[in-house]
């Protein structure tokens, strides 16, 4: 057994024994190995290559926007686990860093981020108990995930783009059966909707908060082939005059001055082919007392509310243990109430992405995908002609396409 100097020096003088010393120091080591072995460790790395074919240098059809015609490092993600056993009062603790261009909440072109960092806890209440989250967590709401294996294709959704992404604050989950399960919880309020939210900001006023619920809801075995089927709703509204914004698309952002709602409803269904799952997503974001600023940073009216609305459709074919298709289809609806000077209304966006997966190596994540973006009123893409061509200012595409290979190595 060694000892530092101090114990030494304590020792010397009678204060303390050796032999207590030792037992002490066996006793802290013993609770710090007890800890780690229940610890676990896992993350990924996050590699693609992209080509936006013709002209198209910019639009929402990455996770990141400067991914075009080129190879890209999006994300290194590592996670620790202590998770909770199961006795009425458990703890347990879960820190995830992200790094890269694509870390999640980081906004200003990368970075090192916190991507989740909480406590764990558990209080017994009736025949389950409230878990709790305490710190940074993800948000309750959407059909996909800020993890990036997690997620059917590798580029992300519309509805996505409108989701809050983190927040801090505690949040309470309830399993009232193996049905139904509910969550609610209270979190800071600055810069809580849309977008990648900064994850510890402080509002203006200590009083805004963002307030949230949702439900969950799993088929029993006695839906037949449909068991299984998850049914998800919720609810996030955030007091927040920060000034928030939101670019849906090119030709200004909306600013929320007064807070935003944010509704999500979806669903994921087994069918009666066994191979074949889809689902379906709805996003609506309500953005309290908006104004539009117009690429010339033009503020337009105050006191509507103008709001974006994305409904998505998922499938999903497992053609055997190796190779799967996901497809995805949305269609994003704006509505500006008031544009002001210089501000035409944002036109309806859809998009259509087909993603061939296959696991060629062990613990890799292969995918291929391809990506069309529409805009059906006038152009929308191409951020490399925005202040020039023949739209001053504005981008010159109605269509915008995407080839990529996306590789995730996951430990």
């Amino acid at each position: 057994m060694k000892f530092n100097k101090w114990t030494m020096g304590l020792a010397a003088v009678g204060v303390v024994s050796l032999a207590s010393a030792a037992r002490a120091d066996e006793t802290k080591m013993s609770q710090v190995q007890t800890a780690l072995s229940n610890t676990t460790l896992s993350g990924y790395v996050d590699t693609a290559a992209q080509w936006n074919l013709g002209s198209q240098n910019g639009g929402p059809t990455t996770p990141s926007f400067g991914n075009a015609d080129g190879f890209t490092l999006n994300a290194i993600d590592i996670a620790l686990d202590h998770p909770e056993d199961e006795s009425p009062w458990a703890a347990g603790y879960h820190v995830e860093m992200e790094a890269g261009p694509d870390a999640i909440p980081v906004g200003t072109g990368g970075g090192v981020a916190v991507r989740q960092a909480y406590l764990a806890l558990r209080t017994p209440v009736g025949n389950s108990g409230i878990d709790w989250h305490i710190g940074v967590w993800d948000t309750i709401i959407g059909y996909e995930s800020s993890s990036d294996p997690s997620n059917p294709n590798y580029t992300r959704s519309y509805g996505y783009g409108i989701e809050p992404t983190t927040h801090t604050g505690i949040l309470g989950t309830y399993k009232i059966n193996d049905q139904f399960t509910v969550q609610a919880g209270v979190a800071n309020g600055s810069n809580i909707g849309g977008g990648a939210a900064g994850f510890n900001g402080v509002a203006s006023q200590e009083s805004q908060k963002a307030y949230m619920g949702a439900i969950a809801f799993t088929a029993p075995d006695s839906w037949g082939w449909a068991k299984g089927t998850t049914i998800n709703a919720g609810i996030i509204n955030a007091d927040d005059s920060t000034g928030a914004s939101l670019a849906p698309a090119p030709g200004g952002t909306l600013a929320n001055f007064a807070g935003t709602t944010s509704f999500y409803a979806g669903a994921t269904v087994p069918t009666p082919w066994t191979a074949l799952k889809v689902g379906v997503a709805f996003d609506y974001i309500d953005l309290h007392n908006a104004q539009h600023l117009s690429p010339g940073g033009v503020i337009g009216g105050t006191g509507s509310d103008d709001s974006l609305s994305v409904i998505g459709f998922y499938a999903n074919y497992q053609y055997n243990d190796k190779l799967s298709f996901n497809g995805r289809f949305e269609h994003e609806d704006i509505n500006i109430t008031n544009p002001g000077p210089g501000g035409a209304p944002t036109p309806g966006l859809d998009e259509f992405t087909l993603t061939t997966q296959y696991a060629l190596w062990a613990n890799v994540l292969s995918r291929v995908e391809f990506r069309w973006d529409h805009s059906e009123d006038h152009a929308a893409f191409d951020a490399s002609n925005y202040g020039a061509g023949p739209s001053a200012g504005g981008p010159i595409h109605n269509n915008a396409y995407m080839v990529a290979l996306n590789l995730i190595y996951q430990f």
